[in-house]
């Protein structure tokens, strides 16, 4: 072959190895497709239905999460009183079956219609809370605050956070900017619709429910704008009357004395046992936990192991992955909930997603942190993982709700219409008549 010999076509269309493409073409920027691959999952996260599948994935998984732990925890404690190992689970399941319908209904009302329920529910509220102190009501552990109804136990204080939140974003969406004076911060959420329902609650001698409340009403209070000067004096007034309340109390006043002593601290058998023994859960653990269903205090050593302390639970069968992917859930969810308050147009959504963001996140801090014996033992659920059904129904329920104000944003209910749902997905899969006749 001579030097002018054009190359052979065996040769000519392939790809020169510096040049990374085809003959002739410019090499491939690896530092673009990462560009663009980062720009690609940063529009992701920009789409309009990331906040909704945010909350209902996290919502789900907790959950789930709360069922398998709880039929864990359970098994002992069940056998031992009703002679079946899941009989506290089947209740639970119950529970989640109707809060997950409660929640699915919520998630199609629209934001209009939240605002015209809002005084019905906080009436509900408030008179079903009355009804504590008649004969339908009963204590449990020292706290008042449950109605019975033949074989349904309802826990009105927990309806009583949604109508708190709705209300309270209510009146401060129609006030606007005279949120900023006190006056008008005041009245009339703050009083006397907060320290009604406040008063009623504690009244039942449920001092944790009652921290949660007020957790509920600073933050309403906060997202609405209400002045800084406020908080200080609420917050000192507050500060007061749970002093007050743990002062004239000798269980509570037993609770901060104990949980203050070392000595009560290091007794599994003493005052502090439930702690200890929740610590101890938490020892044995690990890193990686002892499995599933191989937990050794729940074997009626730690005290309300599925409910209040269902968390050492976790930590002990699955370990710190296990209590690391509960707080990484919370934190998305608190994220998500965040998301929907900085992207919302509307004040309403804006201070009721901010109020139920507290409620959720607050009340997991408060239950973890008693755990972990950083605070005393209050006596509050995990939210949308302990057992209990009036917690677990009216945490679904709010979940609904943040899902409904999530459907109203901006592009969000088209993106979701245009989705097939998965009922309709699944069932594509299947042949159809037609082309079952066309086959024959």
């Amino acid at each position: 072959m001579s030097p002018t010999t054009a190359p052979s076509s065996k040769t000519s269309g392939k790809a020169s190895p510096r040049a990374g493409g085809p003959a002739g073409a410019p090499p491939r920027d690896r530092s673009i497709d990462e560009g663009s691959r980062g720009l690609l999952i940063i529009g992701r996260l920009e789409s309009p239905v990331t906040t909704y599948y945010l909350i209902l994935g996290t919502a789900t998984t907790l959950v789930a999460i709360g069922l398998i732990m709880v039929f864990s925890a359970s098994s002992v404690s069940s056998m031992l009183r009703d002679g079946e190992s899941y009989s506290i689970f089947l209740r639970q399941a119950l529970f989640a079956v109707v809060g997950t319908m409660a929640g699915a209904v919520a998630a199609r009302v629209s934001v209009l219609w939240w605002k015209r329920l809002a005084i019905p529910l906080l009436a509900a509220a408030v008179g079903l809370q009355v009804l504590v102190f008649t004969g339908l009501g009963y204590a449990v552990n020292g706290n008042r605050n449950w109605i019975g109804l033949g074989p349904i136990s309802i826990q009105p204080s927990e309806l009583a956070k949604v109508a708190l939140v709705l209300v309270g974003a209510l009146v401060f969406a129609n006030k606007g900017a005279l949120v900023g004076q006190v006056r008008h911060a005041i009245l009339p959420f703050l009083i006397p619709v907060s320290v009604l329902v406040l008063a009623l609650v504690l009244a039942g001698h449920d001092l944790g429910t009652g921290l949660v409340l007020l957790m509920i009403i600073a933050a309403v209070l906060a997202v609405a704008g209400a002045p800084a000067r406020l908080f200080v004096g609420a917050g000192l007034l507050g500060a007061a009357g749970v002093v007050a309340m743990v002062l004239t109390s000798g269980n509570r006043m037993a609770r901060i004395t104990n949980w203050l002593s070392p000595e009560c601290r290091l007794d599994p058998d003493g005052a502090c046992g439930q702690s200890v023994h929740g610590l101890y859960a938490l020892a044995d653990g690990g890193w990686w936990g002892v499995g599933l269903g191989a937990s050794k205090e729940k074997w009626s050593w730690l005290p309300e192991a599925h409910n209040d302390f269902i968390f050492a639970i976790i930590g002990e069968e699955l370990g710190l992955p296990g209590t690391l992917m509960i707080l990484f859930l919370f934190g998305m969810l608190s994220w998500a909930c965040y998301r929907l308050v900085m992207r919302t147009q509307d004040r309403f959504v804006r201070i009721a997603a901010g109020g139920i963001m507290a409620w959720l996140l607050g009340q997991a801090l408060i239950n973890i942190g008693a755990v972990i014996g950083v605070i005393p033992v209050i006596g509050v659920p995990l939210p949308l993982v302990s057992a209990g059904g009036s917690s677990l129904v009216m945490a679904l329920f709010a979940i609904g709700i943040l899902l409904s104000f999530a459907r109203n944003e901006p592009g969000c209910r088209s993106l979701l219409a245009a989705r097939p749902s998965i009922l309709k997905s699944s069932l594509a899969v299947l042949p159809s008549r037609s082309s079952q006749r066309r086959s024959r």
